[in-house]
């Protein structure tokens, strides 16, 4: 819609974080249409990056899904006052893990797929809760939709999304639920649906997830549930 609606034709699409100065990723205007949509491009010059597995830090081949990390000259030293943040996002070979699932192509091009401390595990089940929410913005009448995990006594975590509908829209529950079913997994269904008109957010704009896992938690009558520690 940029492009074609705003006469944007040669717009690119760029990745990073502060902590990383903070771009990292970039695509370029020659880039077919579907990377610069689907990719977040590839790594900067004079800058390293690569894709782990998060639970033994070993190097994945292209096309896996892992943390994503970054090692150059525009990685910050480290947090102000705060050593121990330093310690945890920045490892002794000075590779930053960013908290960032991602897979990278064959031709270097990276997609991120969401977040290791937004990962919702149902039954054992590891839900990443970007493919759900990509899935709910294809709804007609969906602005906006956010998916969390909340606590369960039986799976550990149910799967659940904040809506915002379109003006002049409204959803039930169960049209949510209607219009996953055959289309997503079973198990990545939402099983709660909140409506709501506006979202937590930092001053910037940010989603805070971990506020709607409270509020959600609250009105559960459940205490939220841990979350894997990332940067």
């Amino acid at each position: 819609r940029v492009m074609l609606e705003m006469h944007c034709r040669e717009i690119t699409i760029a990745c990073g974080m502060t902590e990383t100065s903070p771009v990292c990723n970039m695509t370029e205007v020659d880039d077919s249409i579907e990377v610069r949509v689907g990719t977040v491009g590839k790594v900067m010059p004079h800058q390293e990056q690569k894709i782990v597995d998060p639970t033994t830090d070993r190097i994945l081949p292209r096309g896996q899904q892992g943390e994503l990390c970054y090692r150059g000259y525009q990685v910050m030293r480290g947090y102000y006052n705060n050593p121990q943040g330093t310690n945890e996002t920045i490892d002794a070979a000075g590779w930053l893990h960013s908290g960032d699932l991602a897979v990278m192509d064959e031709n270097g091009y990276v997609k991120i797929e969401g977040r290791l401390k937004d990962m919702i595990c149902r039954g054992g089940e590891k839900i990443f809760p970007r493919e759900v929410e990509e899935f709910l913005f294809s709804h007609p009448k969906i602005a906006e939709a956010y998916v969390i995990g909340v606590p369960d006594s039986y799976y550990g975590e149910q799967v659940m999304a904040w809506v915002k509908c379109k003006e002049g829209q409204t959803l039930n529950e169960d049209e949510v639920r209607s219009f996953c079913r055959g289309q997503i997994m079973d198990c990545k269904i939402p099983h709660y649906v909140k409506f709501v008109t506006e979202f937590p957010t930092t001053v910037t704009g940010k989603i805070q997830k971990f506020r709607m896992r409270e509020i959600s938690a609250s009105e559960l009558g459940a205490e939220p549930v841990s979350r894997v520690k990332a940067a």
